[in-house]
């Protein structure tokens, strides 16, 4: 069980990106170090006061160093833990443990990549992403990673639970309708269901639209302790719940293409933040591809599985639907620079300080930030909330 007292101890309080879309020739080290310091300006802090560090890359097995280079920092606290997209919503519990033991007093999760512009040989890094997370059932087939096996699972989901294409398509278009709200997104263009359904398809039965972009960007955020969150110049938003959950690696050993890990650690997470999925205001759900959305809502709660394909159709994930979900236009729309679950946490940040602008959520007291990595393998669920939550 979770210390009870975990809850609502720490709090975000500054959040930074930089290089969104494009990075302009900037390098992935150059826009984290950006976005690093507008996170811990926007928390009202310097370099110097930044003892605790949480960082991970898809290129570097020892990070999170020449990143402690860059910054000038000294951290007592380091966590350089690396399952994919959801690692950095997965840094949260380390880094709260961490504040609450005293072991360090202001920790930095940051990120960058520039995996749309970077001029180094995409096959080349390929290779040697394989060769240091080799997949030994499914590499000698070639598969088109990661989207292949994400098609297998909306595949499967179509074929157990009558999901349609149309219900993956409505979450593509409920995230531009979203990203129409946010200047900050890549694709602002309109998009509407038959223009899901007729894009070039990528691997059956995606589309390009199906798919989340790919794009530069970098990312962070700043976490301390509540009672020195309370002297800071921003509105706190603090970690009412937190876990992670991994059941598998390749998809090839899920036991069911239609049920994540998410099953795991959304519940851990309600229960820690003493809350049920009615109680959230807006959610912020990785959205690599259109079936992910869908599995989450089901996984964690929000309707039974199998009955997501209906539950997202007319409308219901877009601004004025049922639910607020990815709101400043998700993966799909906005940014994808690789590992996306610190733009989601970003996001809820500022929906629940009140700014958001145009896409805000009128009254958001409660988020929930989901993250996910690998191919539908390490799942990480967090709760935020506002101090009226505590």
């Amino acid at each position: 069980m979770i210390d009870p007292k975990l809850r609502g101890a720490t709090a975000i309080v500054g959040v930074g990106h930089a290089g969104l879309g494009e990075a302009h020739g900037y390098t992935e080290m150059e826009i984290l170090v950006q976005a690093a310091q507008r996170a811990v300006a926007d928390a009202g802090l310097t370099m110097r006061d930044i003892d605790g560090i949480a960082t991970a890359s898809v290129a570097s097995t020892m990070w999170v160093m020449p990143v402690i280079e860059h910054l000038g920092i000294r951290p007592t606290f380091m966590d350089s833990t690396m399952i994919g997209g959801s690692s950095f919503v997965a840094h949260l519990m380390p880094a709260l443990q961490a504040l609450a033991s005293g072991q360090c007093n202001a920790v930095l999760v940051c990120y960058g990549s520039t995996q749309r512009t970077s001029t180094l040989n995409r096959a080349e890094i390929g290779a040697a992403r394989r060769k240091l997370d080799p997949q030994p059932y499914e590499t000698p087939y070639n598969p088109l990673s990661p989207l292949s096996s994400y098609a297998m699972a909306a595949a499967r989901h179509m074929h157990q639970y009558g999901t349609r294409r149309e219900h993956l398509a409505e979450v593509a278009v409920a995230a531009r309708k979203w990203a129409q709200l946010n200047p900050e997104a890549m694709m602002r263009d309109p998009l509407s269901i038959d223009d899901v359904l007729s894009a070039r398809m990528v691997s059956d039965p995606l589309t390009v639209r199906d798919s989340c972009l790919v794009t530069d960007g970098a990312g962070a955020y700043v976490l301390v302790r509540a009672d020195r969150a309370r002297d800071l110049p921003n509105k706190p938003v603090y970690v009412l719940g937190s876990s992670t959950a991994c059941w598998n690696r390749q998809i090839s050993s899920m036991d069911d293409l239609t049920v994540t890990a998410a099953a795991q650690s959304g519940p851990i997470a309600f229960g820690m933040a003493g809350l049920k999925p009615a109680d959230i205001d807006v959610l912020e759900l990785y959205d690599a591809f259109t079936i992910n959305p869908i599995l989450f809502l089901e996984d964690l709660g929000f309707c039974k599985k199998g009955e997501g394909g209906p539950f997202v159709s007319d409308g219901a994930l877009a601004p004025g639907g049922r639910l607020a979900v990815n709101t400043n236009g998700g993966g799909l729309s906005c940014t994808h620079p690789g590992m996306y679950g610190m733009f989601i946490t970003i996001e809820a940040v500022r929906q629940l300080r009140g700014e958001a602008g145009e896409r805000q959520v009128k009254g958001a007291k409660t988020a929930l930030v989901h993250g996910n990595g690998g191919t539908l393998s390490s799942q990480s669920t967090a709760i935020l909330g506002t101090a009226e939550t505590l």
